[in-house]
């Protein structure tokens, strides 16, 4: 399959470039893919179409205040953590490259340095550390970073925090579970008395998640690496409900990727892996053996995330809802507006 089959067409003005003030008020279409019904509500009416059957699964990963912007004489540099490799030392996007040579050190305020290590996949590899020469831990760090939000929002000012989930609880991401940001407290209080059950897992967001694939053969395409985990009793209640004819509702493409990550490797026969790196790469063809729904958000066109929603229901049927949000004026991308197909 080509990626220009995964394109659509979106005004710029359907970009979200600032949240609901209100979380739950946000616009939901729901997709009933067993008998094709389409509905039009707001979030916060999704407990009407939820039942003592269904489990949600939510990603309480954090999104660390990981950017961080200084100066160096006239240039201006941003470093970008994204993965902790030990204490202080973190795999980094930067930017400008150029100036992020090996060996070099950086001074970004006056209690905290950096020293460029190596080369990586992602970037650079930065060991951080303040002026007596010591690797500071992670708070030092973020006690001087910003949270980074998505490059396709670009004029927002307001509070960050709306680009945490109400229960995200474990650092580790650099961008958001976005599909999680309609819940409220309120709300999620009004569902597990409703349901079956809540159930939190960890997924940590790498930015490549959002972005465009670069090659034309969407099969071709090689995931980058993200950490998960599930805790034993979780999973073993996540196996329970599946035997027992419950239905499992992923918030979000991260709960996706990291339930059929663990029941992948159960299903072969093997002992289930509930911590470490998935590459897991969803697409047309993917056999889906934990998930039965999914919320999601509005994604980028050519993104694996669209692509893996075109794996759950079809590419043309994904095609087909995405224009009709559009025709309806619903908001795209992380503070946009959810989808939930069930």
């Amino acid at each position: 399959m080509n990626i220009t089959e995964f394109d659509y067409y979106l005004p710029e003005n359907l970009i979200a470039q600032t949240p609901n003030e209100l979380r739950d008020k946000c616009k939901l279409l729901i997709y009933d893919k067993t008998n094709n019904q389409i509905i039009h509500c707001i979030f916060k009416d999704i407990i009407n179409y939820l039942t003592e059957a269904d489990v949600l699964v939510l990603n309480n990963s954090k999104v660390m205040p990981a950017r961080l912007l200084f100066n160096n004489g006239n240039n201006k540099l941003e470093i970008l953590l994204i993965r902790k490799i030990s204490g202080g030392v973190y795999d980094c996007m930067v930017r400008p490259g150029r100036k992020f040579k090996n060996n070099t050190e950086l001074k970004i305020n006056q209690n905290l340095k950096c020293k460029i290590k190596d080369y990586s996949e992602i970037g650079r590899i930065i060991e951080f550390y303040n002026d007596s020469g010591k690797l500071v831990d992670d708070n030092v760090i973020f006690s001087y970073g910003d949270i980074p939000l998505p490059p396709y929002i670009t004029d927002y000012k307001g509070d960050k925090t709306y680009y945490q989930t109400v229960y995200s609880k474990i650092n580790g991401s650099t961008a958001a579970p976005t599909a999680g940001l309609h819940f409220t407290e309120g709300l999620l209080q009004k569902i597990k008395s409703k349901i079956c059950d809540i159930i939190e897992i960890t997924l940590h967001i790498g930015p490549g998640t959002f972005q465009p694939l670069k090659c034309e053969n969407i099969f071709e395409h090689k995931m980058h690496s993200e950490y998960y985990s599930i805790n034993q009793e979780d999973y073993c209640k996540i196996c329970n409900y599946k035997k027992n004819g419950k239905k499992i509702i992923a918030v979000g493409t991260t709960v996706v990727r990291t339930l059929e990550t663990v029941f992948a490797a159960a299903q072969d026969l093997q002992a289930p892996k509930l911590s470490g790196e998935t590459k897991l790469y969803i697409s047309p063809g993917f056999v889906f053996r934990c998930v039965d729904s999914i919320i999601t958000n509005f994604h980028l066109p050519r993104s694996s995330l669209i692509i893996m929603i075109s794996a759950f229901i079809s590419r043309k049927k994904v095609m087909d809802l995405y224009n009709i949000a559009v025709k309806n004026n619903y908001r795209f991308f992380s503070f946009g507006d959810a989808m939930f197909i069930r």
